[in-house]
This record gives structure tokens, C-alpha cells and sequence, in this order.
């Protein structure tokens, strides 16, 4: 680290601690002049790029699956904060894998799966949209299968 105010290469570190946005800010103190300064450490994240489903790629936004979770659980006592734990999990899942692509139906089995152990009613609708039921029939079957997972943690 090149100090400020000498340009000497060599400092030492003083103090280290994290700050609230996930950074680490440490002191440091410089070998030449033995002034102090400060510096802040952030892991810098690759985008991950969403494949959709006309092939179109664009970045990932945890806004657009907060924005989809929320409308999911409209009108249904779910709280703020395991919306933001569902939208955590969902952005730790697509951004710690190993590869720099994933399409969007990934991603909506992450929120489904997510959605189904939160609030059923909440996961019927995001499954509505999402699957785009073609049917009563094709409705029905999801809402069997939902039943007989049901049954079976019981």
C-alpha cells in the first residue's frame, strides 16, 4: 500500500475491523514517515449475467426478486424480514456458484423452493406466474403436488 503522504511502499497495519457495508477498513501506518492513514477492503463480485427464456442475457438484480417475492406475498402475513432472508438466499445462491451464467428458471426454482416452505398461498401465486399454467388442469397438478409434500413432513 502506497502511503499518502510520502509514497512509501511499505506501511504496516495499525487496526483492523469490518464496517456495515461489508468492507474492512484498517489503519495503517507508514514505515517512511510514520504517519497514519486509512484504507477500506471490499471483495469485489463478478456479475453473474441471467440466460432468459427468449436467450436474452443481462445482469442479475436481487431488486427484481424482491420485487417478485413481494408481489407473491401480497396480502399474506408474511414478514418483511424472511422476505429479505428468501432474497439473501436467492442472491448468495446465484452469485457464489462457480459459473458466470444462469437462466432464469434456475432462479426460479431457488425462489419456488424458497417460497413453498414461507407461505404456500405465496408460493401457488410466484408458481401461477412463473410456470405460466396453460390450465385448471396443469394448476391442479401443482396444487397436488404441494398436498402431498405436505404430507409427507407431517
Amino acid at each position: 500500500m502506497k502511503c499518502i503522504y510520502c509514497n512509501c511502499t511499505e506501511s504496516r497495519v495499525v487496526d483492523s475491523r469490518p464496517t456495515e457495508d461489508g468492507a474492512i477498513r484498517r489503519r495503517r501506518a507508514c514505515e517512511g514517515c510514520q504517519r497514519r492513514f486509512t484504507t477500506y477492503e471490499k471483495i469485489e463480485m463478478l456479475p453473474v449475467l441471467v440466460i432468459k427464456k427468449d436467450k436474452r442475457r443481462e445482469p442479475f438484480d436481487a431488486a427484481k426478486v424482491r420485487s417478485g417475492i413481494i408481489k407473491a406475498c401480497e396480502k399474506r402475513p408474511v414478514p418483511l424480514g424472511e422476505i429479505e432472508k428468501l432474497v439473501s438466499h436467492v442472491e448468495t445462491t446465484v452469485c457464489s456458484q462457480p459459473e458466470q451464467e444462469v437462466t432464469s428458471e434456475k432462479i426460479g426454482l431457488i425462489i419456488m423452493d424458497g417460497l413453498r416452505k414461507l407461505d404456500e398461498v405465496a408460493y401457488i401465486r410466484f408458481a401461477s406466474v412463473y410456470r405460466q399454467f396453460k390450465d385448471v388442469q396443469s394448476f391442479m397438478e401443482e396444487l397436488q403436488q404441494l398436498l402431498d409434500n405436505q404430507k409427507k413432513t407431517e
